[in-house]
């Protein structure tokens, strides 16, 4: 890696993360070790002090905190304050927010637990067993759609500790437009993790929207797809990560990961929902990840995009004639917990002509 390169990474690192209030020191921190923060406050508002700190302790969805701790500015130890974080036999994703007397500051720490994952594979009751490519043939054992995702569990879901970063937005600049997603964690944790990674590092630089499915055959809106920076739909960050069995439904504006037949080669291919008519099928089988808090304008334009007419006889390519550019993506800060702006719903259409 080239100082240039090294630099504007550890630039951007900091970048994003110079105006959290509750900041980790680190990322990974083992089970019942000390998981050490800083506690900072930015000037009080004039004509106004801030009232006592403490942090709250939340469970995503629930609007009261588990648990509640003072605190006073400086290094603190988050796992010391709440032991309640290792003693869970199913630890899940929570939120830790400092408050200032009344008032929530800052972004929430985002405590994710390091737990053995579960594998998925696509699995047909009548054949009895995983689809599968024939090595020496080539030919699938059947049709990746007439099976079932499957979770297998290989091994003891080990509790090893929890990655702990600010909770972040993540706004994408398109040339028709922005859209803001708010990333749920608590739905999808390591395909949340691989998609801040992606953002922070500079991938999602001047990529075209390569795949856009206004409606499908029964008239239900579909997709818009984005993330090769081949343009091709065949390409990806060099790697892929599994499925996950997200708990977030495909709806307009939800974010989710676009893959190959095989479960677990998920990358950097996103696609954004146009409806929850069109993709509630995607549920449990593709890994919904986020959902649009701002730019339903621009979701709406980027579908409404001409595509390149499909040829007689041959499946449907959705190529846009002239694709929309995903320019640009970054995280900036969240609201603090609870505060976030609801889910985007899908505008009505203007009445037909006649």
């Amino acid at each position: 890696m080239t100082t240039r390169v090294l630099a504007a990474l550890l630039s951007l690192a900091v970048a994003v993360s110079t105006h959290a209030q509750l900041k980790p020191d680190r990322l990974y921190y083992g089970i019942n070790r000390p998981v050490p923060m800083q506690v900072s406050l930015p000037p009080a508002p004039e004509g106004k002090a801030w009232g006592d700190l403490h942090i709250d302790l939340y469970t995503p969805g629930n609007p009261e905190p588990i648990a509640v701790a003072p605190v006073e500015q400086g290094k603190i130890d988050l796992g010391a304050l709440f032991p309640i974080m290792w003693g869970t036999t199913t630890p899940k994703v929570q939120y830790a927010q400092l408050v200032a007397g009344t008032e929530k500051v800052g972004p929430p720490v985002v405590l994710q637990p390091m737990v053995n994952p579960a594998a998925a594979m696509v699995y047909s009751e009548s054949a009895k067993g995983p689809w599968f490519i024939d090595p020496k043939t080539l030919t699938p054992s059947f049709k990746p759609r007439d099976g079932q995702i499957a979770w297998v569990s290989y091994e003891t879901r080990t509790y090893t500790g929890i990655r702990a970063y600010v909770d972040q937005h993540v706004v994408i600049e398109t040339t028709l437009g922005e859209i803001e997603f708010r990333l749920n964690p608590e739905a999808a944790p390591n395909t949340v993790f691989n998609f801040r990674h992606l953002v922070e590092g500079g991938f999602y630089t001047d990529v075209i929207f390569h795949r856009i499915v206004p409606r499908l055959a029964s008239g239900a809106p579909f997709v818009i797809q984005v993330g090769d920076p081949t343009g091709t739909g065949d390409g990806g960050p060099g790697y892929s990560i599994d499925l996950e069995p997200s708990t977030l439904p495909h709806d307009f504006g939800v974010i989710s990961m676009a893959r190959e037949n095989e479960p677990n080669t998920n990358g950097s291919q996103v696609f954004v929902c146009l409806s929850r008519e069109g993709t509630k099928a995607l549920d449990g089988r593709y890994t919904a990840f986020g959902h649009a808090v701002r730019g339903s304008e621009t979701i709406m334009a980027l579908a409404a995009v001409p595509l390149v007419p499909d040829e007689p006889g041959q499946d449907p390519k959705n190529r846009p004639k002239d694709p929309p550019i995903l320019q640009r993506a970054r995280l900036v800060d969240a609201p603090p917990y609870g505060e976030a702006p609801p889910a985007l719903t899908r505008p009505a259409e203007p009445p037909k002509s006649r």
